[in-house]
């Protein structure tokens, strides 16, 4: 019998503020072809995450609950999933994943959504660096 490796995430079962958000145990990711499974060090919370939790984006990108939240996230690499050979396990990484998944222990991400974390940039820094720079519009 193989024992599932649990981790931990931020999740939200409704839309509203912060008050909506509870950090729960979840099933450990496990990287597919092309995935990277990040241990992360440090997550960005930008704008756009709080608009979708509050439901101001609900047209555009809907939840489904449990949902998760975060994109940008730094990191070292746990796991490598099949077909990538360019990034090896212990890297430290910046990026983002497009699965709402970065405020947690461990995300999965797109092998080509990651690059090196610059080595002078404290690991706070690094994990807001990938902070989107167009204007936020809410429907």
């Amino acid at each position: 019998m193989e024992t599932i490796k649990k981790s931990r995430a931020v999740k939200f079962d409704k839309y509203g503020g912060v008050d909506v958000l509870n950090v729960v145990e979840v099933a450990r990711p496990v990287p597919e072809k092309g995935q990277i499974l990040v241990k992360v060090r440090a997550a960005g919370i930008n704008p756009g995450e709080g608009a979708i939790r509050e439901g101001k984006m609900a047209k555009k990108w809907p939840s489904t609950f449990p949902s998760g939240e975060g994109s940008d996230l730094a990191g070292t690499v746990e796991e490598v999933g099949e077909g990538v050979d360019n990034i090896s396990v212990g890297d430290e990484i910046i990026g983002f994943t497009d699965n709402r998944a970065s405020h947690a222990e461990f995300a999965i991400v797109e092998a080509d959504h990651l690059t090196q974390r610059p080595s002078k940039v404290p690991w706070e820094q690094a994990g807001a660096l990938l902070l989107s720079e167009q204007p936020l519009t809410l429907q």
